[in-house]
């Protein structure tokens, strides 16, 4: 996607940079077009949650795709979730019982 990248030019419109633009500034990066495409689909799966039909319909992905990615997302979350739990955040580690 073209409008991935924007520049102070484009920043202004609705059109998409150069492909001049485009290709400087991905030299040399180790962030290339798959990777800002696959991390904006998971993106997309973290921010409006884990749908695999919402996924397939705004980026046209094939459903065993889709699938996969949102169940990454619901990985990611779950995780996320673990780790912001104060419960289990104060409870001593290695102990059974009390």
């Amino acid at each position: 996607n073209p409008h991935l990248l924007i520049n102070q030019l484009s920043a202004l419109g609705t059109g998409p940079v150069s492909k001049i633009y485009f290709a400087k500034k991905l030299r040399g990066q180790a962030a290339t077009l798959e990777r800002l495409r696959v991390d904006r689909q998971l993106e997309e799966a973290l921010t409006h949650g884990p749908d695999p039909l919402h996924l397939a319909a705004v980026f046209g992905l094939d459903p065993k795709t889709a699938i996969r990615y949102a169940e990454n997302a619901r990985v990611l979350l779950a995780t996320a979730a673990e780790e912001q739990d104060p419960a289990r955040r104060d409870e001593p580690k290695g102990r059974n019982g009390p």
